[in-house]
């Protein structure tokens, strides 16, 4: 699999991807999430291509304290062949040239396989609570 910044042209591809990993949320627009993406750190939007197809994506994040993992998917038909380690190592790379000390993610509580996945790359659970305020609407 090579790995490249996302694109534009990908947009849609991308989005059956999650929707097909059962990342989409009704009150998360996955278009805007994009767009936003693409005003801040693009360079932390990735795809995994393999056969000229998008197979898999990970959306990192800095903002000059802590790193973020978003949207970590993997075609289906190509999970366990190690595409989601190549694509989370290389983010993980990437905020450390960008001097991230530390990768912070969320994980939905009913997602066990994910945060068993996490585990194993050596990601621990914090002793935190998450909390969110939505600021627009379903958005």
């Amino acid at each position: 699999m090579q790995i490249r910044l996302f694109q534009i042209q990908d947009e849609q591809i991308v989005i059956s991807l999650w929707e097909k990993c059962g990342l989409i949320r009704t009150w998360n627009d996955p278009r805007k999430d994009i767009q936003r993406k693409l005003q801040v750190n693009p360079e932390l939007f990735l795809v995994g291509i393999l056969n000229d197809q998008v197979i898999a994506t990970i959306m990192a994040g800095y903002d000059g304290h802590r790193g973020w993992l978003n949207y970590l998917a993997v075609d289906f038909d190509y999970q366990r062949n190690g595409y989601a380690n190549m694509l989370v190592t290389k983010a993980e790379q990437l905020l450390l040239e960008m001097g991230c000390p530390k990768i912070n993610l969320q994980i939905r509580t009913t997602n066990q396989d994910i945060k068993n996945y996490y585990h194993q790359l050596g990601y621990q659970v914090d002793d935190c609570i998450s909390m969110g305020k939505r600021l627009i609407p379903d958005n």
